[in-house]
Parts: C-alpha cells; sequence; structure tokens
C-alpha cells in the first residue's frame, strides 16, 4: 500500500485506539512496528490478523506480489516488533511459519476468506505466515484506569460483533478459523475476569466497603458469563453452525448487559 495511505491509517488507528474506516473498517487491526533491515529506522504498517489463542497471525500477501512486504524482510533481519492493538502496545516476537503448520494456518485463512486464495494465485512465491507472540507489555493506552476499562470493555465488544458476523455467515458449518477466533475471545474474558477477581475488585472493595452490593452482583454476572463461555465450547465441540450462533447472541446479550453496569458502577471510582 502506499506509504500515504498507511500513515493516513496509522494516525487515524492511534486517534481511535484501533478504530479506523475505509478500507479497513470493521476488520482486525493491528499497527507492526519493525526495524528497517537496510535503515535501522523504524517501520510501522497496519495489518490485518488473524487469532490464535496466544499469539496473533500476519500473513505476507502484498495484495498477490510478487515481493514479499517490506515489514516480511525486516522481521527476517531481527524478529522483534512492537505491536499496537488499539489498546496495548507491546513488544513481540516474530516466528516464520513453516511447512505443514504454514500450510493449516493459510488454509484456515483461505477458509475464513478466500481472497487469500485469491492473492496466492497470483504469484508463484509462497505467502509467509507469520507468528506474533508478546513477550512484554505494559498497562492499556489510557490516561486513567476508568478509560483503561472502557477501551478493554469496546475491544470484547468489537471481538464480539466480528464473531457473531462470522457465525452467522458460516451457517451450519464452522470453519476453522471461526473455531479459533471463539477460543481465543473465551480465553481472552477468562483472563479478563480472573484478574478483576483478584485484584481490582478486591482493591475496591477493601476502599469502599458500600460497594458489597455491587460487587457480589458483578462476581455473580462473571459465573454467569463463565457457564456461557463453557456452553460455547460445548458447541463449537458439536460443530452445530445455528447453535454456536445461538450461544454467541446469547454471551452477547448477557456481557454487553455485564459490561455497561460494571462500567457505570466503577469507572468513576477508578477515575477518582
Amino acid at each position: 500500500m502506499p506509504l500515504n495511505f498507511n500513515q493516513q491509517v496509522v494516525d487515524e488507528f492511534r486517534a481511535n485506539h484501533g478504530r479506523v474506516g475505509g478500507f479497513f473498517a470493521g476488520a482486525r487491526l493491528i499497527l507492526l512496528t519493525t526495524t528497517g533491515a537496510r535503515s535501522g529506522r523504524p517501520h510501522t504498517v497496519p495489518l490485518g490478523y488473524l487469532p490464535d489463542g496466544g499469539r496473533i497471525l500476519v500473513i505476507g500477501s502484498a495484495g498477490g506480489s510478487d515481493r514479499h512486504p517490506a515489514w516480511f524482510h525486516n522481521l527476517l533481519a531481527d524478529p522483534k516488533a512492537t505491536v499496537e492493538d488499539g489498546v496495548f502496545t507491546y513488544e513481540a516476537k516474530a516466528t516464520v511459519l513453516r511447512g505443514a503448520e504454514r500450510d493449516e494456518v493459510f488454509a484456515r485463512a483461505v477458509e475464513a476468506d478466500p481472497g487469500w486464495a485469491e492473492y496466492q494465485a497470483k504469484t508463484s512465491r509462497v505467502i509467509p505466515v507469520v507468528a506474533l507472540e508478546q513477550v512484554a507489555g505494559g498497562p492499556p493506552n489510557a490516561s486513567s484506569f476508568g478509560e483503561g476499562l472502557k477501551l478493554l470493555h469496546d475491544a470484547f465488544r468489537r471481538e464480539l460483533a466480528l464473531i457473531r458476523a462470522e457465525a452467522a455467515k458460516s451457517g451450519p458449518r464452522i470453519g476453522a478459523q471461526l473455531r479459533v477466533n471463539c477460543l481465543t475471545l473465551c480465553q481472552g474474558l477468562e483472563f479478563h475476569h480472573r484478574s478483576e477477581d483478584g485484584g481490582v475488585f478486591p482493591a475496591l472493595a477493601d476502599r469502599y466497603p458500600e460497594l458489597a452490593p455491587v460487587m457480589a452482583r458483578l462476581r455473580e454476572e462473571h459465573t454467569t458469563v463463565a457457564r456461557l463461555l463453557a456452553e460455547l465450547r460445548a458447541a463449537l465441540d458439536g460443530e452445530d453452525g445455528v447453535l454456536v450462533l445461538a450461544e454467541v447472541d446469547r454471551l452477547v446479550a448477557e456481557l454487553e448487559a455485564h459490561l455497561t453496569y460494571e462500567e457505570e458502577q466503577l469507572i468513576p471510582l477508578l477515575d477518582a
């Protein structure tokens, strides 16, 4: 993509905590910063990605060009990179997938979006797939604890909306990448709720004893969400697309109500 287009997307992404319009509207998007193999200078590009459990995957399609993208060459020279996802900025290690692992992941990508196969058909090179795994990070890119909580919640909302659209499009059959997307979301929500139950909630309860009814409700809602996540996993195991969509809808409704209540009750206190 032209450099000026990339820079416009980068600026919009950073100004809106990962939300952009135009070509990337509604896509899973990161900013990847690599070190120029020749220049030694930072090089930042917007890239679509695929969830993959504890890591994310990026594909060096370059629109089907016969040349690998510059960011890929940079990672071959130096696998250290910085990832911005709209909520967090973290250091990552890049691993180029090879052989059967690369082929399996690329097949998943093609199943989810045939455009990847169209890019591969345009070129004789094997389009590379790169895994990015976090090695160091920090708190949310926010000016306050309350803003950080809202950014994280909004990221869950966006991912749920994407999964809901993917599930509706998939029909009765559950694709491999959709399954991974759902399981990655489940993992992220469970980690977030464990962190709240073990850290944020006890700290607020100690400081604000009058919050006991609020804390009790939030913990009960965490239990409900955990049950819905387990039921979503069971539906995925059954590979019933209609049931998966129904479970996603149940999760969306419950989680939206939970997130909204938590924001109303806790953000004023977190920002106090």
